[in-house]
């Protein structure tokens, strides 16, 4: 199974209401050293909604700002529809909202 086809499958994994860092799932794609290209990756997402590339987040728990399926703003509403909260300064709590894999 190629890179893109392991980012895919951790995605699938993480749980509504639950978000994800890039890191994470470079790690559970079997190399933590490529946190960019899981970026890659979700932007050439082949199921979107099927893969829930919009529970991935950067390390600071902020949303993409190229996320490729109608903007941060899109991404932001469809985290926030599944009950995650943003703090004022627009980051998701990731002690909070994080998944625990």
């Amino acid at each position: 199974m190629d890179f893109f086809s392991r980012v895919y499958e951790a995605a699938r994994q993480i749980p509504r209401g639950r978000v994800a860092t890039y890191g994470q799932i470079a790690r559970l794609a079997g190399n933590p050293r490529m946190a960019r290209q899981v970026g890659w990756a979700l932007h050439a997402n082949p199921e979107p909604g099927i893969i829930p590339c919009h529970r991935v987040l950067n390390r600071f728990g902020e949303v993409c700002k190229g996320f490729a399926f109608g903007g941060e703003e899109a991404q932001r509403m469809l985290l926030e529809a599944e009950g995650i909260a943003f703090g004022p300064d627009g980051r998701v709590d990731l002690a909070v909202y994080g998944w625990k894999k």
